[in-house]
């Protein structure tokens, strides 16, 4: 098919998540990257327009107006910015009439989420947001077992995700990307809001089912930090199962190390993103079963989701490429939603999650109720 025409706002020289979302959106050939503002720095984004064969533009706003002019103007934008540009930058492009793939979370806050929420509606254009993991085929096949009933009733969730990074105040180190990451007018939320909820929609993604109470412990480790950098919280499902959040940034000598336990009536499976190609089915009367990622026993989402012959390690940048790959699709096809990549229902989700989450635990609530969220 014409490759997906696509702009980017964020992403330039020394940004970490941009590169890694040009990569993944072009290794298709479904989308091709032809406009960005890539750098408030305007020399910056020009040197990266060159570099990547684009349109450079100074402003995200001059941008937005000229490509949407132009015949051969972008169709869709990635959003790549630190968080408190994400609602304005989206909600500007969904109204220029591009579609639009935002990096997580949705945005700064709930309320900006709920706002957002009725652009994309009103806009008639599709909405994405990048929560990575959802992409990996062994994560699509743990979502169809769980889906067939094959583990029978979900009873217990467990996910992890252990980093370390931040063990030492290096934002005051001249580390960019501790220094926005821990600025509460730039991000937000801390841990909760830059890992945490990638932990949160893995579990109802793979799980099936959503979260209705939860109890936490939002802490922050290293002194003199303003925002969070830690957090446990105790959840309870739509269905009675229960289960248990982990994030962390301060868990020295861990890398990324997001972990997913779903146990049912008659067995579990186990996810982990260290061997991301693997899932490994426990059986309460039967043998431990590892399935391997591309092979011609698995469902055909994760069939669909795999590149390589099984045994081929697949990764990040590839899981990242399945959901701008759906995206494409998506937008080609003139269908009303991606199917699996996460939308803006997902993105509100996560929001009331996290402000949930850091106000129960700030004021000692216990166990809350988790409002706020689209049905």
């Amino acid at each position: 098919m014409t490759p997906i025409r696509l702009a980017m706002v964020g992403g330039g020289p020394g940004a970490f998540i941009g590169p890694v979302h040009r990569m993944a959106a072009e290794l298709d050939g479904r989308i091709r990257l032809v406009a960005g503002a890539f750098s408030r720095d305007p020399d910056k984004s020009a040197a990266a327009a060159e570099a990547w064969g684009a349109r450079g533009y100074a402003d995200w706003r001059e941008m937005l107006a000229v490509e949407a002019a132009r015949p051969d103007g972008a169709q869709a934008v990635a959003v790549v910015t630190p968080n408190h540009l994400h609602f304005p930058v989206c909600r500007a492009a969904l109204e220029a009439g591009l579609h639009v793939m935002s990096d997580k979370p949705a945005t700064l806050n709930l309320a900006e989420a709920r706002e957002l929420a009725g652009v994309v509606e009103k806009s008639g254009r599709l909405y994405g947001l990048t929560y990575t993991y959802t992409g990996y085929p062994m994560i699509r096949e743990a979502r169809e077992i769980v889906r067939r009933g094959d583990l029978g009733q979900v009873r217990k969730i467990v996910v992890e995700y252990p980093q370390g990074w931040l063990s030492r105040a290096i934002e005051r180190e001249g580390a960019k990307q501790a220094e926005w990451r821990l600025d509460p007018a730039l991000a937000g939320a801390g841990c909760i809001g830059d890992i945490g909820v990638h932990a949160f929609n893995l579990a109802e993604f793979v799980g099936g089912v959503r979260v209705e109470r939860l109890c936490a412990d939002v802490s922050t480790v290293v002194p003199g930090r303003p925002l969070d950098d830690d957090c446990n919280v105790l959840l309870r499902f739509e269905n009675g199962a229960r289960g248990v959040l982990i994030a962390s940034q301060i868990s020295a000598g861990a890398r990324n190390g997001l972990k997913l336990q779903v146990y049912g009536e008659t067995g579990g499976l186990t996810w982990s993103h260290e061997r991301p190609s693997e899932l490994t089915l426990d059986w309460l009367d039967g043998p431990t079963h590892v399935l391997h990622a591309a092979s011609g026993y698995l469902s055909g989402p994760a069939q669909a989701a795999s590149r390589i012959p099984t045994g081929h390690p697949e990764g990040f940048i590839e899981a990242f490429a399945n959901l701008y790959r759906d995206f494409a699709a998506a937008i080609a096809e003139g269908r009303p939603d991606a199917g699996l990549v996460p939308g803006i229902g997902e993105g509100v989700r996560s929001m009331a999650f996290v402000e949930t989450a850091v106000a129960a635990s700030r004021d000692g609530q216990g166990w809350v109720t988790l409002e706020g969220a689209l049905p």
